[in-house]
């Protein structure tokens, strides 16, 4: 990935058809979960079968910035959101996934060198904001930018589906469901002032 030119990055990002390349299914959403709980258990420990070892670094380093640890739960690393990944990356014939993947982390890195002579995860944490300043904006990133912009949101969308499909996101959502509930006693009077359907 270190040699790959500006035209060859784009080249891989055109050769998939935008952020549909990134499009998955709930069946491998919950694929790639099983997947991982299965090797997790099997080992504790994961090995990347998609990344490289430099993709792997972006890829743990991008995700924690688009969803970093804060008081109510842990990061997109600590969800387990860059193994997610790698499995949705191998599940089912997608080489057009791989592509756009492959294409945009190396568009990431070329960005970089271009602006600080530096690979994305050897930037500084200023640098790195002002390279993902301009494109996850798509109304506001300047043309030139497209390829970045397609490549950074489709990433982000992949980002939020498997921190939020896991048992972490899962529970920073405090979804209630899935739970039994042997008695149905109607909606709570506080909530029904809520909605203005009772007095007081």
């Amino acid at each position: 990935m270190a040699n790959i030119k500006r035209r060859e990055a784009v080249r891989l990002l055109l050769a998939a058809s935008g952020a549909a390349a990134f499009a998955w299914s709930p069946e491998e959403t919950a694929r790639a979960h099983s997947a991982l709980r299965t090797a997790r258990r099997a080992s504790g420990s994961f090995e990347p079968q998609f990344f490289t070892g430099h993709e792997w670094d972006t890829v743990g380093l991008l995700v924690n910035i688009i969803i970093p640890r804060d008081r109510r739960s842990g990061s997109a690393t600590d969800a387990g959101v860059p193994e997610f990944m790698d499995f949705i990356m191998l599940d089912g014939d997608n080489e057009e996934r791989q592509t756009a993947m492959r294409g945009g982390l190396a568009w990431l890195d070329i960005e970089c060198r271009e602006r600080f002579a530096a690979d994305f995860i050897d930037c500084s944490e200023q640098e790195r904001s002002a390279v993902l300043d301009d494109i996850a904006w798509p109304l506001q990133a300047r043309p030139e930018l497209s390829h970045g912009v397609q490549f950074f949101n489709s990433f982000r969308n992949l980002t939020a589906g498997g921190f939020w499909s896991s048992k972490m996101g899962v529970m920073d959502l405090q979804y209630m469901g899935n739970t039994a509930l042997p008695e149905w006693t109607g909606c709570p009077d506080e909530q029904l002032r809520k909605l203005g359907l009772l007095g007081g």
